[in-house]
């Protein structure tokens, strides 16, 4: 009997050579994937007297419509210490499940940081070096970003000062260990050290905070640091950009394994991990005439893609970043404190929405409870205890080889998992006891939410 086979693994010379740019193959307007100011603003933020603040080098790569744009060889050079990453087939899952469906899952723990985020974090601490910065500061969520951005740093001699959010930084203390190893400083937002911190303090003291407040106060503190610097870690067309190494290996891999997947997942934040995987499997599925479903995965504590509204908006609490057109649930919208860190983020990645709204891309939430099930099978299975936010893309997987078990039909299921959850083990003990909580949004607080959105787009763009 031939033994089943586990992982599709490639060489360390496979590692790609670019990175893809889906906006050469996807018809949107430059206005719906770029920031823009709003009117009346000058060159530099609004009354932030901050300069435009990306590389100019990465910031073209992520706006043109080349279809590839070239690794830096040094950028690269670094990928290859833990990629290319493993495919596995989720063979025990599918025998637990009682499902004809083949599942398959993208690893993307295996390295220092334990998730994805490292992609994009070397890439953008190689460009704002080249560009002379000293120090970057950055909002984080449940702190995955901080980590991979403070081994970055480390990695080219750049200061950091990470805002993270003040649930996930209570929540996952260790976390901050990690980013403080590596040289970070890491303060709890709302924090006490920026105007903004103070402000939301002052109303509310017991704030467990928000990315968006988070990003504010990273913002304003860039503009203090000289050779300051502001990075983020999703939602900007670089950082998709960055992540599309893991859907070009995954395709190469999928290939080993002589399948093409009829469904391609991921968590959804603001959308790198999402995108990274999927953006360049829709363009196989275009070129190959593929009927592949792209589906994102959302928290219904946070739900801007299946619940919100496609519109002009801000990144950050207090309106300093340009506006983007995404889905959103309004930039004070503060999600309550479900353990998905990551996925708290109150926007969708401009390039996510725009595909969204042309019906390119699904989206799907679920609620914390069904989320964490999912991830202790996946444990138990497959041996891999998945972090919160990747535990959404399991339970869609779970619920796609479910349905494929009641229709008796095959399917191919590839997801991203995207991030370890050994720093999460005290979630899953709250799962364990009992003791996890929904967390349901009502109506009436997103409509409050989107209320505050802006009354207007930027100058010379329809709404």
């Amino acid at each position: 009997m031939k033994a089943k086979r586990n992982q599709f693994l490639l060489d360390e010379s496979d590692t790609p050579t670019h990175w893809y740019n889906i906006l050469a193959d996807v018809d949107v307007r430059d206005s719906d994937v770029r920031r823009l100011r709003p009117a009346g603003e000058s060159e530099t933020h609004r009354s932030s007297g901050m300069a435009l603040n990306l590389p100019l080098s990465m910031y073209r790569g992520s706006v043109g419509r080349e279809r590839f744009v070239e690794i830096p060889e040094e950028v690269r050079e670094q990928y290859q210490r833990w990629r290319p990453t493993p495919l596995v087939r989720a063979h025990r899952l599918e025998q637990a499940l009682d499902t004809p469906a083949h599942i398959y899952y993208k690893y993307e723990g295996a390295n220092a940081s334990g998730s994805h985020k490292l992609n994009t974090a070397v890439a953008q601490a190689y460009f704002y070096r080249k560009a002379g910065a000293q120090e970057l500061s950055t909002g984080s969520g449940a702190g995955q970003w901080g980590t991979a951005l403070s081994m970055a740093c480390q990695m080219y001699g750049l200061g950091l000062t990470v805002f993270m959010v003040r649930v996930s930084h209570d929540q996952k203390p260790y976390r901050r260990v990690l980013m403080e190893l590596n040289g970070a400083r890491v303060l709890a937002s709302p924090s006490a050290t920026t105007e903004v911190g103070k402000e939301l303090l002052a109303a509310q003291p017991d704030s467990q905070g928000s990315l968006a407040i988070a990003n504010a106060e990273a913002l304003e503190h860039a503009r203090k640091v000289p050779g300051g610097r502001f990075a983020v870690g999703s939602g900007e067309n670089h950082v998709l950009l960055h992540q599309t190494v893991i859907g070009e290996e995954a395709l190469l891999q999928m290939k080993l394994a002589g399948e093409f997947p009829d469904v391609v997942i991921g968590a959804m934040g603001a959308g790198s991990n999402f995108a990274g995987l999927a953006f360049p499997f829709h363009r196989e599925k275009l070129s190959e005439g593929k009927n592949t479903r792209l589906v994102a995965v959302e928290p219904d504590a946070c739900p801007k893609m299946t619940r919100g509204r496609y519109a002009w908006d801000y990144n950050d609490l207090s309106g300093h970043t340009p506006m983007t057109k995404m889905y959103t649930l309004g930039h004070t919208f503060a999600a309550p404190g479900v353990h998905a860190g990551g996925l708290r983020y109150h926007g969708a990645a401009p390039l996510v929405s725009a595909l969204y709204d042309r019906g390119l891309l699904e989206a799907v939430s679920y609620g914390q409870k069904a989320v964490f099930e999912a991830g202790a099978l996946f444990a138990r299975t497959e041996n891999v205890i998945p972090a919160p936010e990747s535990a959404h893309a399991v339970r869609c997987a779970i619920d796609e080889a479910m349905k494929a078990r009641v229709e008796r039909k095959p399917a191919v299921i590839l997801l991203n998992v995207s991030g370890h959850g050994l720093l999460d083990l005290s979630a899953y003990q709250q799962f364990l006891a009992g003791d996890l909580e929904d967390h349901p949004i009502s109506e009436e607080r997103i409509a409050a939410s989107l209320a505050a959105l802006p009354d207007q787009a930027p100058t010379g763009v329809s709404s």
